[in-house]
C-alpha cells in the first residue's frame, strides 16, 4: 500500500480540469464540462442551497488545492508501507455543503484503499463525476470507488460524519470497526476591536459562505465589552444579497419572529441577527456572540472547549487562531476534528 504516482497524477489533472472549469475567461466545450455545467444544474434543482456560485466556489478552491506539489508535499510527511494489502473504506458522508466528504474520499484513494461511500441524498451528483473523471484519467481506479444507497456491508473501516445525534449511532453500529467518527462541531471568530474593514469583511466571507451550513462557518463571534457592532454590521453590507436567497430569507424570518416573540434581545441589519448567547451553534440567518474582558480569561475557556470548536478566527494568538476570510479555504493538511486521516488510514492492520 503506497501512494501511487498514476493516482497522484489522477488528482492533479482533476486539479487542473476545475480551474479551468472555473475560469470564466475560456470557453469550455469538452465533453467533461457540458456534463458538470448540467450536474451543477441538476445539483441546485434537487438542493436549493447549492447555488451555481457556492458549487463553483467549492470547486475552485479544491482546483486550487489538487496540484501536484502540493499533493507530493502532503503526503511527502508520511511513510508509506509497500506490499500491505489494501482495505475497503466506507466512508458516510454529510451533504451540508458540496464535496463536503471529498477529503476523506482523496485520502482513502491516495493510500491505496478501496472506497465504499453513501453519500447524503442532498449531494449526491458532484462526487459521482469526479469519480467518473478519475477513472477515465487513471483506469487502475476502476473497481476502487463503489457508491451505495444500501446497507453498508464487507467493509474494513469506517470514517463517518453527522451530527451528535447521528454520531451516536454511528458508534453503535460501527465501533466495532476501526473508525473516525465525527459530530457537531463549530468555528467561531475572536475580535480584539481593533480589526480593519478589510479583515471583517473577509469575515464576512467566512459567516456567509455556503450559507453558515458548514461545520467551518463562523456561527459565533466573543468580542471585548462594549465593542460596537456598527462598524461589523458596515463591514459585511455587501453581503446584503444573501437574503434574495428564499430559503436564507425564510429562515432569517423565522428565527427573527422567535427571538422577538420570546423576548430575546437581537441587533439586525435587515440579512443578519445578532444574539448574545453561550451557545456555539447559531441557526441560519444568525450569529450569536458572547462578550470578554480579559483574552487571556476567553483563552482557558476556549481550551477546555476545543472538542465543540473546528476553527478559531481572529488575529489574536487564541488557539493559533486563523486569518479572516479563510475558513472555507482549507489546505489538505487541514483534517477536520484534527484527526489525521491519513495516518488513520496507514496503520490499519492488514489482512
Amino acid at each position: 500500500m503506497e501512494a501511487q504516482p498514476g493516482i497522484l497524477s489522477a488528482f492533479s489533472n482533476l486539479g487542473k480540469f476545475l480551474r479551468d472549469f472555473c475560469d470564466t475567461q475560456t470557453q469550455k466545450t469538452d465533453k467533461w464540462s457540458i456534463e458538470l455545467e448540467e450536474i451543477i444544474k441538476r445539483a441546485k434543482q434537487s438542493n436549493g442551497w447549492f447555488t451555481r456560485e457556492n458549487v463553483i466556489f467549492a470547486l475552485t478552491q479544491w482546483g486550487e488545492v489538487l496540484t501536484k506539489e502540493n499533493l507530493e508535499n502532503w503526503l511527502r510527511a508520511y511513510s508509506f508501507k509497500p506490499n500491505s494489502e489494501p482495505k475497503t473504506i466506507a466512508i458516510i458522508m454529510a451533504g451540508n455543503i458540496p464535496l463536503v466528504g471529498f477529503h476523506d474520499f482523496i485520502c482513502v484513494l491516495v493510500t491505496g484503499h478501496k472506497v465504499l461511500a453513501k453519500l447524503s441524498s442532498n449531494d449526491n451528483l458532484l462526487l459521482p463525476f469526479i469519480a467518473r473523471y478519475l477513472t477515465f484519467e487513471n483506469a487502475s481506479l476502476e473497481g476502487k470507488i463503489r457508491f451505495t444507497e444500501a446497507k453498508l456491508e464487507a467493509f474494513d473501516a469506517v470514517i463517518a460524519t453527522g451530527s451528535t445525534n447521528t454520531g451516536r449511532y454511528f458508534e453503535y453500529y460501527f465501533g466495532k470497526h476501526p473508525n473516525i467518527i465525527r459530530k457537531n462541531r463549530n468555528s467561531i471568530a475572536v475580535l480584539s476591536g481593533d480589526e480593519s474593514q478589510g479583515a471583517l469583511k473577509a469575515l464576512g466571507q467566512d459567516i456567509f459562505q455556503y450559507f453558515g451550513l458548514g461545520c467551518r462557518s463562523v456561527s459565533k463571534l466573543f468580542v471585548p465589552e462594549g465593542y460596537d457592532f456598527k462598524i461589523f454590521f458596515e463591514a459585511i453590507f455587501e453581503y446584503q444579497s444573501i437574503i434574495d436567497n428564499h430559503k436564507y430569507a425564510n429562515n432569517y424570518d423565522y428565527n427573527k419572529a422567535v427571538f422577538l416573540m420570546s423576548g430575546f434581545k437581537v441587533l439586525d441589519n435587515n440579512f443578519l441577527l445578532l444574539k448574545e448567547d453561550e451557545s456555539y451553534g447559531s441557526p441560519i440567518g444568525t450569529l450569536y456572540f458572547e462578550c470578554y474582558s480579559k483574552i487571556e480569561d476567553l483563552a482557558k475557556k476556549l481550551k477546555t472547549e476545543t472538542e465543540q470548536l473546528q476553527c478559531v478566527v481572529g488575529n489574536s494568538n487564541v488557539l493559533n487562531g486563523i486569518a479572516f476570510g479563510t475558513t472555507q479555504k482549507p489546505g489538505l493538511m487541514d483534517y477536520a476534528d484534527n484527526i489525521d486521516t491519513i495516518q488513520f488510514l496507514l496503520t490499519l492492520n492488514p489482512s
